[in-house]
């Protein structure tokens, strides 16, 4: 059996590692002295941060973020000024916030999710730009096939989920499912790239796609009705639209008794049975060490854009039920079970 527990990539690992010394210490190494001097003399910084629409993973990555740079000496509303924005799902007003932000010159700009991404890349090529929870930034022109930046002001965190596993944790939440029901946004590039990733994958597990777009927030409902008869479970992966209307979708899917299998911690608090993905919180922090390095004066194009893929698997067995499903022990036993855990940021 694959596990649902991978290894942390080594940035995620220095990100941890980079925390603040302490500053009580009375005969400190000279090292460690060095340190506290830089933590305490950071130059005042601007950062700008967008993203396409407000939801509790895109959320969590924020505060992520916010913390992870007071970790690394850039503290809000000390040393360091942050001016958020969301587009609440508006591809007109994203356009109009990266202009903004283009105006306003920040020291470095932090987008989160592929459409923030491409509309400041279109706005800037000067100022520094990280993109974060962008989940193909090869089909979002962010990077080339060689993991080189396509502007040399931008770099960034991926979330490239490999498909294998989540396809496996099909079998295990509903072993006789055939018909994968898909909810995507066509105007999301990363939505559109898995749908087709999976219209070639699924076949060789005996599997077939029967996707379904919802252009707004609001045709997400529709959209999964539309499901009924045809499908045996639902996948849902990094859309910010389906993302900002689950509770929407969890409605319908448990009229239908269809199982939801999400990609973030928050869905499964929400109403789908089950996600695997990365934790959103850490993937903020691991942002921010790519941010602290542009605010420490490195050249975006001096910055290697990174993936981090710890995958963890989240599941909720309330949920399960009202979806028609019962989870097995084997589901369990690498599982963190959110009925019984509380959220830990």
């Amino acid at each position: 059996m694959q596990t649902f527990k991978l290894q942390l990539s080594a940035i995620a690992l220095s990100a941890l590692a980079l925390a603040g010394c302490n500053q009580e210490k009375t005969t400190a190494q000279p090292a460690e002295a060095d340190k506290t001097t830089q933590d305490n003399t950071k130059q005042p910084k601007t950062i700008a941060i967008s993203a396409i629409v407000e939801h509790p993973s895109l959320d969590d990555i924020r505060r992520g973020i916010v913390s992870g740079l007071a970790d690394l000496g850039y503290k809000d509303g000390q040393n360091l000024t942050v001016n958020f924005q969301s587009a609440q799902g508006n591809m007109a007003t994203a356009s109009q916030i990266a202009k903004q932000f283009a105006s306003e010159n920040p020291d470095a700009i932090v987008a989160i999710s592929t459409p923030t991404a491409q509309s400041l890349a279109a706005a800037t090529q000067t100022i520094p730009l990280v993109y974060t929870a962008v989940s193909d930034p090869v089909a979002a022109k962010l990077i080339d096939n060689n993991n080189v930046a396509t502007q040399a002001n931008i770099t960034g965190l991926s979330s490239q989920l490999p498909l294998e596993p989540q396809i496996e944790l099909f079998t295990k939440v509903k072993p006789d499912a055939k018909r994968i029901g898909y909810v995507y946004s066509p105007g999301e590039a990363n939505s559109v790239v898995l749908k087709d990733q999976l219209i070639k994958i699924l076949p060789k597990y005996g599997m077939s796609l029967v996707d379904i777009p919802a252009n707004r927030s609001a045709d997400v409902a529709g959209a999964t009705r539309a499901l009924d008869g045809r499908a045996d479970l639902i996948y849902t992966s990094l859309d910010n639209n389906v993302a900002s209307a689950m509770e929407a979708m969890v409605q319908v899917a448990n009229e239908l008794d269809l199982p939801i299998i999400a990609s973030d911690e928050f869905s499964v608090r929400r109403g789908a049975t089950a996600a695997l993905g990365v934790n959103d919180f850490d993937f903020g922090v691991t942002t921010a060490k790519l941010v602290a390095g542009i605010l420490d004066g490195k050249n975006p194009a001096d910055i290697k854009p990174e993936v981090m893929n710890t995958l963890t698997l989240y599941i909720s067995p309330k949920h399960a039920a009202d979806q028609g499903v019962t989870l097995t022990d084997e589901v369990k036993k690498d599982a963190i079970d959110v009925d019984a855990t509380p959220r830990s940021h």
